[in-house]
């Protein structure tokens, strides 16, 4: 008996253990496949802070799969399963998670908080909101830059973008006025499913454009295998937003480093379990940008890259 009763203890022990540990919500837009590298930089931030996954927290996954429509119903379902904290990556997961909890902190990976409404300010985010922002807007006139420094000839330019991203007006915007100022003509051509996309590329013969800027877009990173792949073989020179791109085929990509902006935003979850405050938080911004050339598609493109931006690249893949 005295055993019997020992066992119990020790099992509603283990069950109060158990429950005690943490849950964090990671609502994303993307697949779980594509995702590895960016789930793994946010374990190993979430290590940096003393949390590792399967031993003092766990993390229920909500995969949108590239449909954003999907995102409400996944953040109403983190909130019920009443989780610890929640984090996102973009604008409309983001969203989703904001309109389904004022109370559950949020950690989000995003384009410009303030401009979109989610923060009262990067040093005093205030709220239950804070986390860390990439520029994917801002540094759209810079990738049209560079795409026409490797492709100068080049006088029509066309702009890929998901409609279904609150942030792409804002997009179309900024490269349009950039455009302007380099004397070339832009084409928007939209695309918010695989189909689209295979359309869109399709498109661009006919309206003549000699190279194309990929839109910021968390549905674009999910499928960025699909787009270098429609890139060459419609032989037309891209620049993307992440290295994603360029190590799976891509051209050419400029932007912060995605997995280590990831793995801030795993210790930002990590200070937040062990009792920070999202407002005392603040909301950090880039301050290096990766410049990354794939050499090999450059050459099956029959396109010779300038040695002026081979030596500002970061990398180069051959």
């Amino acid at each position: 008996m005295l055993l019997l009763g020992g066992a119990l203890t020790s099992v509603r022990s283990l069950r109060a253990q158990q429950k005690a540990v943490p849950v964090i919500g990671f609502l994303n837009v993307r697949s779980p496949g594509e995702a590895a590298s960016i789930v793994a930089a946010f374990r190993q931030g979430l290590s940096e802070t003393g949390w590792v996954e399967g031993q003092s927290v766990a993390i229920d996954y909500r995969w949108a799969e590239g449909r954003y429509d999907r995102l409400p119903a996944l953040a109403a379902d983190l909130v019920a399963h009443k989780v610890d904290v929640i984090t996102t990556g973009g604008l409309p997961p983001t969203r989703a998670a904001k309109s389904a909890t004022s109370t559950i902190p949020i950690v989000f990976l995003g384009a410009d908080p303030v401009r979109d409404g989610l923060v009262a300010s990067l040093a005093r985010p205030g709220g239950n909101l804070t986390g860390f922002s990439v520029l994917n807007v801002d540094l759209m006139p810079k990738r049209l830059e560079l795409l026409s420094e490797l492709v100068p000839q080049t006088r029509v330019i066309a702009l890929l973008v998901n409609p279904n991203n609150p942030t792409a007006e804002s997009i179309i915007g900024d490269v349009q006025e950039a455009a302007r100022a380099k004397g070339v003509e832009v084409h928007v051509v939209k695309a918010g499913t695989e189909s689209e996309i295979e359309t869109a590329f399709a498109s661009l013969v006919q309206l003549q454009a000699g190279a194309l800027v990929v839109g910021g877009d968390p549905f674009f990173n999910n499928g960025r295998k699909q787009l270098a792949a429609l890139a060459s073989r419609h032989a037309i020179p891209t620049i993307y937003e992440f290295r994603e791109f360029p190590d799976v085929g891509g051209l050419i990509s400029y932007g912060p480093s995605l997995t280590d902006t990831w793995r801030k935003v795993g210790t930002y979850v990590g200070k937040i379990l062990s009792g920070a405050k999202p407002a005392d938080l603040p909301v950090q911004q880039p301050t290096k940008f990766e410049l990354v050339v794939n050499l090999k598609t450059a050459k099956a493109l029959d396109l010779t890259i300038p040695q002026s931006l081979l030596a500002r690249a970061d990398e180069v893949i051959e």
